[in-house]
């Protein structure tokens, strides 16, 4: 078989599945039309399950947060984390796992954050899973992740006491705990370095600019029988005096952030569209009404031929 072949036979198979599609529209409508009485029965019932799951009081929604990893690397946070995603193999003096067995809180996941710009800033969360670690365009940001559980409306008043168990459990991690004692000794001293270092920028362009008499000096001196004339002109430390202190806003907020090994940036936060909305539900709903309308309606309409099966 050739290319030509190949792409000849994908297109008869795709043919065969959309024919055989139209074919099973048109005998589930012929059904519906012939034993209205029992799919409109079924897709009345499906209508009312939908409006009894989507009521308000069950609404269900995804709570999101940044999670901010103070020396844990990835790998060690997604261990640990991947008892909560289990939500079987919690220890039970957890304060977290009560609300899991009590189904308050459930579904746990998490996502990579993306630096577009590689500025050390969060941009974009990767909720599709679409990043690759190799990636230099979207790149994976190391010390952060969004965290992701699902819970009900009429828990929302558990939630800080949801997140707060969570975040104990999680820094009560033993290899998590090393990790950020390591790290918070480093970064101490890097921002010390970092203090030292701008304040001796800005002497360094004290000095040059008001102790060297010669920088303001217009340029006057002969060479090879040449006379060379112009004028000086100062370049003060500025620029590199203004990347320092970014630098050092940055590490004086990982600093001010880095209580624990594993922090939150925010909050957590539930989507603004729940999970089970009205609209959503009524045409699942429907559709699985009416799939399961039709399939009665065709036992209906071979119970003859079933009958004589089931008696032979």
């Amino acid at each position: 078989m050739n290319f030509y072949d190949l792409c000849a036979a994908c297109a008869r198979a795709v043919g065969r599945a959309v024919r055989a599609c139209g074919r099973l529209l048109a005998r589930m409508t012929r059904l519906t039309f012939r034993y209205w009485w029992a799919v409109c029965t079924v897709m009345a019932l499906a209508i009312v399950a939908a409006l009894y799951y989507s009521r308000p009081e069950n609404l269900t929604y995804k709570m999101n947060a940044i999670a901010l990893l103070n020396g844990p690397s990835i790998q060690q946070f997604e261990q640990t984390y991947a008892d909560l995603r289990a939500e079987r193999t919690l220890p039970q003096e957890a304060a977290i796992t009560s609300f899991v067995q009590e189904k308050k809180a459930s579904s746990f996941t998490s996502f990579r954050v993306i630096d577009c710009l590689d500025d050390g800033s969060a941009d974009i969360i990767d909720f599709r899973r679409k990043s690759k670690p190799y990636d230099t365009l979207n790149v994976q940001m190391e010390d952060r992740l969004c965290l992701q559980f699902r819970m009900k409306v009429r828990d929302l008043s558990s939630l800080p006491q949801i997140e707060q168990g969570i975040l104990d459990y999680l820094n009560a991690n033993q290899p998590m705990q090393r990790s950020y004692a390591k790290y918070i000794e480093n970064l101490r001293g890097e921002i010390a370095f970092n203090h030292s270092q701008v304040l001796k920028l800005d002497s360094l362009t004290s000095a040059y600019y008001f102790y060297n008499p010669s920088a303001a000096q217009p340029l006057n001196y002969a060479a090879n029988g040449v006379n060379f004339y112009g004028d000086r002109e100062v370049h003060l430390f500025l620029e590199d005096i203004y990347d320092a202190q970014r630098h050092l806003r940055q590490g004086d907020y990982r600093l001010q952030l880095a209580t624990a090994p594993v922090v939150l940036e925010n909050h957590f936060a539930a989507e603004p569209k729940p999970l089970n909305g009205r609209l959503k539900c009524l045409i699942l709903f429907l559709l699985a009404g009416w799939c399961i309308g039709c399939l009665i309606a065709g036992i209906i309409d071979r119970r003859r031929t079933i009958a004589d099966w089931l008696a032979a």
